[in-house]
């Protein structure tokens, strides 16, 4: 069997003496793993390494079979991102996070979403904001989406400001008062199309995503939520706003 795709690498693990398994998140097939032969050589070093983009080969004998990579560069960004802590930090939280999604099954949107925000990853005033859209994207796809479209109390569309940490609803600034110590922001540039994502909301909007993704996919599995996302909002806190 044989399939070609485009992909993202997600992680890189060492495989005897001269190979490696990689996980890549592609285009038409989800997140796939496969051995690739050499790839712990010099040649292939360089492309095997988390947020490259790259064109993948798969084959294997039998569908369920772990198959082999042939891997060819399409965008390298991993070297210039490790060079860059704060956005070395986003490329760890985006793959952590990809990596829960099932094995070989196609999530296309995710895909697409990921590579921009690797493509505006060299711009650290647009990628946070990015992330976070990413991140409720990911809930989205698997089943656990938030309702920012109307307030869950009223049904108001109007004055949407905070987001219920039990329902996952939107709530009107008059509806949710009362309990706006218990309520989560709601930024403005998730509610607003072309809204500005200033650092104050972008650092609401990531507490709001790693709350429901923690509470929804990494409690249930009984893994840590990804401690570099902690890291952007500390680094995100001390920039002035």
């Amino acid at each position: 069997m044989e399939w070609r795709d485009e992909g993202v690498i997600l992680s890189v693990r060492r495989h005897g003496e001269t190979s490696a398994i990689a996980e890549i998140l592609t285009a038409g097939h989800g997140r796939v793993l496969g051995l690739v032969r050499g790839g712990r050589s010099r040649q292939q070093r360089p492309v095997l390494q988390a947020g490259n983009a790259v064109q993948v080969v798969w084959r294997a004998r039998l569908e369920e079979q772990l198959g082999t990579f042939v891997l060819e560069p399409l965008d390298l960004k991993a070297g210039a991102i490790m060079e860059e802590p704060f956005r070395l930090a986003g490329l760890a939280t985006l793959s952590a996070l990809a990596q829960l999604l099932p094995e070989r099954e196609p999530h296309p949107r995710v895909y697409e979403a990921l590579r921009i925000v690797l493509d505006a990853i060299d711009n650290d005033t647009v990628w946070p904001a990015l992330l976070v859209r990413w991140e409720l994207g990911l809930l989205d796809e698997l089943g656990f989406g938030l309702d920012l479209s109307k307030c869950g109390a009223s049904g108001s569309r109007e004055h949407l400001v905070y987001v219920s940490p039990k329902s996952g609803k939107a709530v009107s600034a008059e509806a949710g008062e009362p309990f706006r110590d218990r309520l989560f922001a709601l930024p403005a540039f998730l509610r607003e199309s072309g809204a500005a994502a200033p650092g104050r909301d972008v650092i609401d909007g990531l507490k709001l995503a790693a709350y429901f993704l923690d509470r929804h996919l990494f409690e249930p599995r009984g893994v840590t939520f990804p401690e570099q996302q902690g890291w952007i909002i500390r680094v995100l806190a001390e920039k002035p706003h």
